[in-house]
Formats: structure tokens, C-alpha cells, sequence
């Protein structure tokens, strides 16, 4: 399908045309001319053969890629499926997402990734999977990691399960550096976390609750930068939440760990000031801790810390979260909401450049190891949008099955408009 896109401004620091006005014409999935103007075939456009889009402040980057997604299948379809995240992931400008495996069956071996790749095959969205480190996520024995890796799968995680044993920690570390695989952690020690329900401080305390405090974290933080020191494996750890994990890993990347790091969008831009009403809709894990957090963590992704901002979308059904808050289960929604936010809450402390290399460049590097540009003769895998829009979340626009999300009626600003990707076009409405 072909392509021509008017007066865009390109966002790609790997470009020669970064932060220029352009004219994009894309040819059979390939970039293949840029220039200031580039005038459309009257004939192609007449015959269908060709699609000239063009929108009020334009701006164009590399398609955004999420390191945290769950589209729930197989298992709990109910919750949101392959098709439903899909949607979820075009309504908010991703053309590849990175799924985790916690699933039913849980994504544990080479046939499991087969499952899902299988199913999503032919999307404008590369669907991509992560393995589960040990079988059924319980924690003891790996799972068959070169035979998983032999279907391009090179990402492991036990997610929020989180690896709890020292020697399974270890062995995993030493396989991914044989496999050049991705070990990722949520760094979480359980026998601290004792089953909390929110950030431990004042407001856990005022409200009764049990609360999940930052030591959880920044313990298990020290073990993984240690082990991924010793073994020399690759290292990813996922959702970091507190100030001072962040000072860790910096301290760990000059010590020249092998390491990288991503927060969710919640930790960036909300606090648990909003947890006071018992809204079970900001049951979120890692939990949202304070203000001076959320600080440290956006000044770790302006220096370079932090390498990627994640959406955690975790879709739940309503039984799963209108219910006391002690027995909702954690998780909000994230892919259609993303971008939004970080407009809103994030555009004064991160330039636009910066924000597409933690959503596109940098999670597409470390999961994928793979590097994309705007340029011609490059493959085309585009995200069309618009940074300055204002937009309300609707709840009839959420494309997900489910609807736990607590921006439904807050405007957002900034906003994706069309992907491109594997010779497919969608404008997103």
C-alpha cells in the first residue's frame, strides 16, 4: 500500500531530517522518497493505489513500542483478548507490543509462543511475547530457554510474580548471556511485601491499610544490579517505583553493569493521594508512591537512568475491581491512555524527542535489538501524531473489553493519529 504524508515533522535524532517539515512518500511498506514537497499521482489516488493524509500539526516518529502489555489470552478472554489489545494498542499509536506471560496456560514454552504468534500473524501491530522464566511462573525450574529462543522469543520475566531465589536469579542471568536473550525482573521481595495492598506511608497508615514500602523494592534492586554484575548476563528490570532504586542503577550502569530499566506511566504521573477514596481503580502495582518518587523517576529518564516509559496495561473485569479495596486486584489500563498522559504531566520536564526514545527507540533496542529510522530505503513502521490536541478519555471510545481505567472524563493532551506498519494504514479516530 502506498503512502504519501504532507508537511509532518519528523522526530528521529537517528534522522538527517530530525525535527524538519517533510513530505514522507512510502512505497510497498518501504520509505521511499523525503522532501519538502512531494506532489501526489492524480491517477493512483483516483485508482485507490494511494492514500495522501495530511492533519493540523502533524508530527511523525518511529512506531512506539510497549515493553508491558497484557492482552490476557489465552485463558481470560473475558478480561480482553489478542484482537481487543490489538484495537486497545492502535487507539493509542503502538505498531509492536511486548506481552507478558502471564496467562492461562502461562506463556512457558516454544509452543505457547507459537500460540501467540501464530494468532497474530498479519496485524499492523507486531505482537511480540515474553517467555516466563521458570514453568508456570512458580519460581524453581527454568523453562526450556534455548528451544523457547529458537522461535525469536529472547525475552524472559516472571513479571510481577517477580524471581524471589538468589540460584534461580543466577542461572538465568548466565543462560541469557549464552543466548544474548533479556532477562526482565519486577524487582519485588515477597517476604518484605507481605501481601500490602498500597505505597507504605502516611496515607496507608491514616487509611488502615496494609502497605507495600519502597525497601521491598530497592532490596531485591541491589540483588539483581549484584548477579547481573557477577554473571555478566542481561538484565532488565521493570516497573522501578522509588527514589532510590533509581540511584542505584545509575550507580550500577557507571559500575558498567549490564543493565536497563522502565517505570509505568502510573508511577510517572499520579501519587497515593489518590488511593484516600478507597478507589479501587488506582490499585496499581508497583504501588503509586509519593511525589518525591515520582521526581526522582522522571529526572532518571532525563538523565538516562531510566531507559523506557511502559503502559503496565492490565486490563480486569468488573468483578476483579468493583469490589473492597483489600480484594481488588492491582492493574489500569494503559496503551490508549499513554501518550495523553505524558503530554499532560510530562512535556514540561521531557522534550518530544526524549519521549519518543523512552516509548520507541529505546524499548524496540532492548527487547528487540532492533533499530529503526526515517529515512529512505528504511522500512516503513511509522507513528502519526499530534502533541499539542486536546482530548477527553470517553468511556464508549475504550476499546479494550474491559474499562478500568480512572482517566475516563480527564482530558489529555497529545494524541496518535495513524500507524503504518507491514504495508498496513490506519487512521485512528
Amino acid at each position: 500500500m502506498n503512502l504519501l504524508i504532507k508537511s509532518a515533522r519528523i522526530i528521529d535524532p537517528n534522522s538527517k531530517h530530525h525535527n524538519k517539515i517533510m513530505d514522507i512518500f512510502i512505497k510497498n511498506g518501504r520509505i521511499e522518497k523525503i522532501d519538502k514537497s512531494i506532489k501526489s499521482c492524480k491517477e493512483s489516488l483516483e485508482a485507490g493505489k494511494e492514500i495522501e493524509f495530511s492533519d493540523k500539526n502533524l508530527h511523525i516518529s518511529t512506531g512506539w513500542m510497549d515493553m508491558h502489555s497484557n492482552f490476557r489470552e489465552p485463558g481470560f478472554e473475558y478480561k480482553d483478548d489478542l484482537k481487543t489489545g490489538i484495537q486497545s494498542a492502535i487507539k493509542g499509536g503502538f505498531t509492536s507490543v511486548l506481552l507478558m506471560p502471564q496467562t492461562e496456560p502461562v506463556i512457558d514454552s516454544k509452543s505457547h509462543v507459537e500460540y501467540i504468534k501464530n494468532n497474530t500473524r498479519n496485524s499492523i501491530v507486531d505482537v511480540h511475547t515474553s517467555s516466563s522464566v521458570t514453568k508456570n511462573m512458580e519460581g524453581g525450574n527454568l523453562v526450556e530457554m534455548h528451544d523457547i529462543n529458537s522461535v525469536n522469543c529472547r525475552t524472559f520475566t516472571d513479571d510481577k510474580k517477580s524471581l524471589q531465589r538468589n540460584e534461580v536469579m543466577k542461572l538465568a542471568l548466565l543462560y541469557s548471556k549464552d543466548l544474548d536473550g533479556l532477562i526482565m525482573n519486577y524487582p519485588n521481595d515477597k517476604s518484605i511485601f507481605n501481601n500490602g495492598k498500597m505505597n507504605e506511608g502516611i496515607t496507608s497508615t491514616n487509611m488502615g491499610v496494609s502497605g507495600i514500602s519502597n525497601i521491598s523494592e530497592e532490596i531485591m534492586v541491589d540483588r539483581d544490579i549484584n548477579l547481573a554484575k557477577y554473571t555478566e548476563g542481561n538484565l532488565h528490570l521493570s516497573y522501578i517505583s522509588t527514589k532510590e532504586s533509581v540511584s542505584k542503577i545509575k550507580r550500577g550502569k557507571k559500575e558498567g553493569a549490564n543493565i536497563t530499566a522502565d517505570v509505568s506511566i502510573n508511577n510517572l504521573v499520579m501519587t497515593d493521594e489518590k488511593v484516600k477514596t478507597f478507589d479501587t481503580r488506582y490499585k496499581v502495582l508497583p504501588p503509586l508512591r509519593t511525589k518525591k518518587d515520582n521526581s526522582a523517576l522522571i529526572k532518571g529518564l532525563k538523565n538516562g537512568t531510566i531507559d523506557v516509559i511502559c503502559s503496565d496495561h492490565s486490563p480486569e473485569d468488573q468483578e476483579n475491581k468493583k469490589t473492597e479495596f483489600d480484594n481488588a486486584a492491582f492493574g489500569i489500563l494503559g496503551l490508549e491512555t499513554l501518550f495523553g498522559l505524558l503530554g499532560k504531566h510530562i512535556s514540561s520536564d521531557l522534550s518530544l524527542s526524549e519521549i519518543i526514545e523512552k516509548i520507541s527507540t529505546n524499548p524496540r533496542k532492548i527487547a528487540l535489538k532492533e533499530e529503526l529510522k526515517i529515512e529512505e530505503g528504511e522500512k516503513a513502521n511509522i507513528t502519526l501524531f499530534n502533541p499539542k490536541v486536546e482530548w477527553e478519555v470517553i468511556k464508549s471510545d475504550i476499546k479494550s473489553k474491559s474499562r478500568n481505567t480512572p482517566f475516563i472524563g480527564e482530558k489529555l493532551k497529545g494524541k496518535a493519529v495513524a500507524i503504518y506498519n507491514n504495508n498496513q494504514f490506519v487512521i485512528i479516530e
